[in-house]
């Protein structure tokens, strides 16, 4: 493999290429191909992008006969035939099904283009700048989305520029068992001389991916969204990651029951890859004015054509979200097993997530490291998260064959083994 030009001509902000220093050249399902003919399972499918598989055969035949004609490409927010469609699908099959009443904003195509329009969008709708966000949050790095990320190494890369416009406060399970952190909210919200501004909105992701795999429990949810209405709050979820049947159902606040106010999708909302997002708010939230938040690429037909191509797939009933809980149950078991392996070699280490959006905790980052390398070596590609990337994180296609699952989790936990071998 001649990897000189890519080591000399790219810029040392890569880093998936460092750890997993090959060239692929095609990819299938569950599975990557390097030029050199090797073959790996993928349990990071383009850090959750990728839920449906690389080239998904019902999707991308889609995109293809899309193609064939000459249908509209880039359309600035022109009304299209594409957009129309994709708007049919996700109000008939996604929306109305769950009793959501959304309008639809198309910002920029990126997952952090989605956050800076919900915030933004709550901060117009109420006439407040705060916003509460949560420790060991990950919401994008554009400065408006990063203020509300708490990882250091993203906030401390910002020229000297101070992020502002958002207070931090902890996350369910940030101060161990038995304390519910949003007794601290209520605290806060109910003293004047607490220092918290009134939040104009609270962003929370149900499961934090980057964050480690922190999955809220669905009364602490809950209760977070009591609160909100209770004090005139938007309840802002992002579901960039754990959204699109990462967890088991399409919308990952479903478990709990709860209604946000604005939801963030991206990453597997296009269902190939394609760069696509989308900001969906209570209809009496559209405050917007003509213009007001724009994006030369917020008219991406071929994301229209592909995401309406994979609700109508795999959302028109429920055989999908059961596939997906059912190898949840697979993978968690699996995981569970290897933390238990660890934790007798004397290394605490802990299985945690939902649905297929799971992780080991295996305390730190060197430990975690060296799993993911050994597993690459072994033909299994797999990323840590976490705050020290002390989590092995598993974000594999939503489609992975059994088979190809179980090949890799016995790959994973062989590696493990391995590794602790060189460390115990």
């Amino acid at each position: 493999m001649q990897t000189q030009i890519l080591e000399n001509m790219e810029s040392n902000v890569r880093t998936y290429s460092r750890s997993f220093p090959v060239v692929f050249t095609t990819a299938k399902n569950a599975r990557l191909t390097d030029e050199d003919g090797r073959e790996y399972i993928d349990f990071l499918a383009g850090a959750g992008t990728l839920n449906y598989g690389h080239n998904n055969p019902e999707i991308k035949k889609a995109l293809l006969d899309y193609l064939a004609e000459d249908n509209i490409i880039h359309g600035l927010d022109f009304w299209t035939a594409a957009k129309r469609d994709y708007i049919e699908a996700l109000e008939e099959i996604i929306l109305k099904p769950r009793g959501l009443d959304y309008k639809v904003q198309f910002p920029g195509p990126t997952g952090t283009n989605a956050v800076e329009a919900a915030i933004r969008l709550a901060r117009n709708a109420k006439g407040r700048h705060n916003i509460v966000t949560f420790t060991n949050g990950f919401h994008g790095v554009t400065m408006g989305a990063l203020a509300t990320t708490g990882n250091r190494k993203f906030r401390e890369a910002t020229g000297g520029v101070p992020t502002v416009g958002a207070s931090f406060l902890p996350y369910d399970g940030y101060l161990g068992d038995g304390t519910d952190t949003l007794d601290y909210f209520e605290k806060l919200l109910g003293d004047n001389s607490s220092g918290l501004d009134i939040p104009a909105g609270v962003i929370v992701e149900t499961v934090q991916g980057e964050g480690g795999i922190n999955a809220c429990s669905t009364e602490w949810l809950q209760r977070l969204a009591q609160i909100c209405r209770d004090h005139d709050i938007l309840l802002i979820i992002d579901d960039i990651q754990a959204g699109c049947g990462r967890t088991g159902k399409f919308f990952s606040f479903e478990h709990a029951g709860v209604v946000p106010d604005i939801v963030t999708n991206s990453k597997s909302l296009s269902g190939l890859g394609l760069p696509f997002s989308q900001v969906l708010m209570r209809r009496e939230l559209d405050v917007w004015k003509p213009g007001q938040y724009n994006g030369t690429f917020r008219g991406f037909a071929m994301a229209f054509t592909t995401a309406a191509a994979a609700i109508r797939t795999y959302w028109k009933d429920d055989a999908f979200e059961r596939e997906v809980q059912r190898k949840g149950d697979v993978i968690s078991k699996h995981f569970a097993s290897i933390a238990s392996w660890i934790s007798e070699q004397g290394i605490e280490a802990s299985e945690r997530g939902r649905g297929m959006m799971r992780g080991i905790d295996v305390g730190t980052g060197e430990v975690a490291d060296k799993i993911t390398q050994r597993a690459f070596e072994n033909g299994l590609v797999i990323e840590t998260s976490g705050h020290d990337g002390e989590v092995v994180k598993c974000l594999c296609p939503l489609t992975i064959s059994d088979e190809d699952l179980a090949k890799a989790l016995d790959i994973l936990e062989t590696s493990t083994k391995e590794a602790l071998a060189d460390i115990v």
